[in-house]
């Protein structure tokens, strides 16, 4: 029998589709089509795989008002599950590594959740093994992102099926993403070919490596926040037959994400790295019809302090 799902919680189960729009920063290639993710109530993708987690436990009795919900996550995944937890009556603890923008604690703690630190150095693992420790104590729900295969089913029932009835024809011919914790590529890629397209996935992968102790999240690189090296437990090659990688300079993805900012797109330096992992794509199917997807994951204002805002200081 499931669990009724607190009334307050309905305002999440009536949040629109994020809208599909054609960019075209290059006048040579055709538009990339973009899911404006940052348009979800916390300001990034994160808001699926949250709702859909906490829903998907809460009906099996997992969770329940006023159990406590642990995740380790250096922002947006936290600031989702805050979020959610305040409109589900739950409690939120958000294990994150030092150095994280202070912008994204503030919201967290404005949500209500409460923020713990582990030591950068350790980097997210670091914050993993702490939540695991705390998943042994009573009334603690963890999500584990990075293990949950609920995270790329919320992309493949959810965002797919978006994308499918907001593209021109229903056509998708690739779709671009970094990897974080795997479940927008992997959950998007799955969701479009079985409702029949033939779609190439795209990694995008920040370049110009950094000292490991330096870069946030086991980051690629501290330059391009939340785009995770070997963390995932979702993303395997095996279940993206076909994939190709598109290596983005740091300095051209920030120069990008700059650029969609002043077109009037309030996001952060991971939307400008799956534009231009998304251009990569369009250059390498050399077909002026081809229709590439990616995914602006999310808002602006939790980089104010890094590098991304320095030029507009």
């Amino acid at each position: 029998m499931s669990a009724e799902l607190p009334g307050c919680h309905r305002y999440l189960n009536r949040v629109a589709p994020t809208p599909l729009v054609p960019v075209q920063l290059d006048r040579a290639l055709p538009p990339v089509w973009c899911k404006l993710e940052f348009l979800n109530p916390s300001g990034s993708t994160k808001d699926r795989i949250a709702r859909f987690i906490l829903e998907k436990a809460w009906r099996q009795g997992r969770v329940t008002c006023g159990d406590r919900v642990v995740e380790a996550s250096s922002g947006s995944t936290s600031i989702a599950l805050a979020l959610a937890c305040a409109q589900m009556g739950l409690r939120f603890l958000a294990v994150m590594p030092e150095g994280v923008s202070n912008e994204r604690v503030f919201i967290i703690r404005a949500y209500g959740g409460d923020v713990a630190f582990t030591p950068a150095a350790l980097g997210i693992r670091g914050a993993i093994a702490e939540v695991e420790r705390m998943g042994t104590e009573p009334g603690v729900f963890l999500p584990k992102q990075f293990a949950n295969p609920d995270n790329a089913e919320a992309h493949r029932l959810g965002t797919a099926r978006e994308v499918l009835d907001q593209i021109p024809g229903g056509k998708v011919d690739a779709v671009a993403s970094g990897v974080g914790t795997g479940g927008t590529l992997v959950g998007l890629f799955e969701g479009l070919r079985e409702n029949g397209c033939r779609v190439v996935p795209v990694l995008a992968r920040p370049i110009n490596l950094v000292s490991t102790h330096e870069a946030e999240c086991c980051s690629f690189s501290a330059r391009i926040p939340g785009v995770a090296d070997a963390i995932s437990e979702i993303f395997h090659p095996d279940r993206l037959p076909g994939l190709i990688t598109a290596e983005v300079r740091d300095e051209d993805a920030l120069a990008t994400t700059r650029e969609l900012i002043r077109l009037g797109f309030p996001v952060g330096p991971s939307s400008g790295l799956n534009y231009r992992a998304a251009l990569d794509a369009l250059r390498r199917l050399n077909d002026p019809t081809a229709q590439v997807v990616t995914v602006f994951p999310d808002r602006m204002e939790r980089y104010f302090t890094t590098e991304l805002f320095k030029p507009f200081v």
